[in-house]
């Protein structure tokens, strides 16, 4: 099932699709991403390139991990993880196609 949003940050509206992950789970569940499936393309992650948080004590943002990550072909995805629903997410600039 995939599921799309629009996401307006700034002046740059973000489109998100459901993706499935496969991460590596140590000090946590989840703690970083090793590979995922995106639009029936899996990518294997070589690098996580940064990290960073969003939410958790605002009750109308839950929280949410973001990892900007590079895969062994070279391309560059910002993947989202929203532990409340256990739901990962790929987020990209409105515009750009990166089937």
């Amino acid at each position: 099932m995939e599921t799309r949003e629009r996401v307006r940050k700034g002046a740059k509206t973000l489109e998100t699709e459901s993706v499935s992950v496969e991460c590596y789970s140590g000090f946590k569940v989840n703690e970083r991403p090793r590979a995922f499936v995106f639009r029936g393309k899996r990518h294997t992650v070589r690098g996580v390139l940064d990290r960073w948080y969003e939410g958790g004590t605002d009750p109308g943002r839950p929280p949410a991990d973001y990892f900007k990550v590079l895969t062994e072909k070279g391309e560059e995805f910002i993947l989202c993880y929203h532990a409340l629903f256990d739901r990962w997410a790929i987020l990209r600039s409105k515009g750009k196609n990166r089937s």
